[in-house]
C-alpha cells in the first residue's frame, strides 16, 4: 500500500475545492440553519470566482490530499493563511489554518492529522510561533480533533452561515 500524499494546489484545483468544500461544508453542518442560509453560504464560500481569487493570493496556500499516488479522487483538503489573508489579524508571527477538510468516506484514516501537521510543519519553516483556527463551538468532534492536536480556546468571534450568526471558538498551538 502506497503513502497518501499531499499536493499543493494551483488555480487549475478550483473546481475540486469546490466540491469538497461544498459537500463537506453541507454534510457537516446540515440541520444547524435554514437551507436558505446554508445555500447563501455555500455561494459566496463556495463560487469559483471567489476561490480563484483565494488560489492566486500569495498569502494563502491551498493543498490537496489523496489516498495514494494511484488516486483520481482526493480525500481532503487543507487552506491555510498568513499575513493579511488571515480572517483575523493575528499578526505576521501567525498562521491561520482556515479550513480542513476531509470527505466522509476517509475520515478516520488519519488523514486530518496529516492535514494539520503538514500545516504545523509549514508555519515551522516559515518560523512562526502560532497557529491559530476558528472552529464552531458546537462541532464537537472538530473540537475533540483540534485539542488532541495541541490546540488550546484562546478566544471565539462570529462566524456567519448566510445571515445567521454562530460563533467561532478561536483555538492557538504555541509552536516550538
Amino acid at each position: 500500500m502506497q503513502q497518501p500524499i499531499i499536493r499543493k494546489c494551483t488555480i487549475d484545483d478550483a473546481p475540486v475545492i469546490r466540491e469538497i468544500g461544498r459537500r463537506t461544508f453541507f454534510e457537516t453542518f446540515r440541520g444547524t440553519t435554514s437551507s436558505e442560509n446554508m445555500d447563501a453560504y455555500l455561494e459566496k464560500a463556495f463560487n469559483l470566482e471567489q476561490l480563484e481569487r483565494e488560489l492566486s493570493n500569495p498569502s494563502s496556500e491551498f493543498f490537496l490530499l489523496y489516498d495514494d499516488h494511484a488516486s483520481l479522487e482526493p480525500a481532503g483538503y487543507l487552506k491555510i493563511n498568513t499575513g493579511g489573508a488571515q480572517t483575523e489579524d493575528m499578526g505576521d508571527d501567525a498562521l491561520e489554518v482556515e479550513r480542513l477538510y476531509v470527505k466522509r468516506e476517509f475520515q478516520k484514516r488519519g488523514f486530518g492529522k496529516m492535514l494539520m501537521t503538514h500545516a504545523l510543519d509549514i508555519a515551522r519553516r516559515q518560523g512562526k510561533k502560532k497557529v491559530w483556527l476558528g472552529v464552531w463551538e458546537h462541532n464537537d468532534n472538530a473540537l475533540a480533533f483540534y485539542k488532541r492536536m495541541g490546540f488550546v480556546q484562546t478566544g471565539s468571534h462570529s462566524f456567519f452561515v448566510g445571515d445567521d450568526e454562530q460563533t467561532d471558538l478561536i483555538m492557538t498551538r504555541t509552536l516550538e
